[in-house]
């Protein structure tokens, strides 16, 4: 079976401003962690190397940066991962202290967590409902189930 291949659209300034200038990330291998940029990183590299150094095992795959003058922080550490198994795509909150919000429906939050199917055109809202990092799920239509 030929691998799945997704793509993470930024639908807001904000969401271009987290994927470090970039409209859109391209994941080609699963499962994908997804969290808050803790370190100063290189500008317009969201797939960032784990600095932490030795043989600690990288907490994300892809940091996303908050701006830092948005007063709080919707965007956990680790925030959410998404997978692929069977034909399928799930998002899987972290335990994210505001949770996810897929395709209108919140999971997570309180650090929680929860699981929810993913379809491509869903959106993906990172943190509460005034959350302005907002994405799109899309999948290759080779790809879909």
């Amino acid at each position: 079976m030929a691998s799945a291949v997704a793509r993470l659209i930024a639908l807001t300034d904000e969401a271009v401003h987290a994927l470090g200038g970039i409209p859109e990330v391209p994941i080609g291998a699963f499962p994908i962690r997804v969290g808050r940029e803790r370190r100063s990183a290189e500008p317009g590299a969201p797939v960032a190397q784990d600095l932490r150094g030795g043989n600690a095992v990288p907490l994300n795959d892809l940091f996303l940066s908050e701006l830092p003058d948005s007063g709080s922080h919707h965007i956990s550490t680790g925030h959410f991962e998404i997978l692929h198994a069977d034909g399928r795509f799930f998002l899987v909150d972290r335990g994210s202290s505001c949770g996810t919000i897929v395709a209108g429906t919140r999971i997570g939050g309180h650090r929680a967590g929860g699981t929810a199917e993913l379809h491509d055109g869903d959106q993906i809202v990172v943190g509460t409902p005034r959350s302005r990092y907002v994405f799109r799920f899309a999948v290759d239509a080779s790809d879909q189930g």
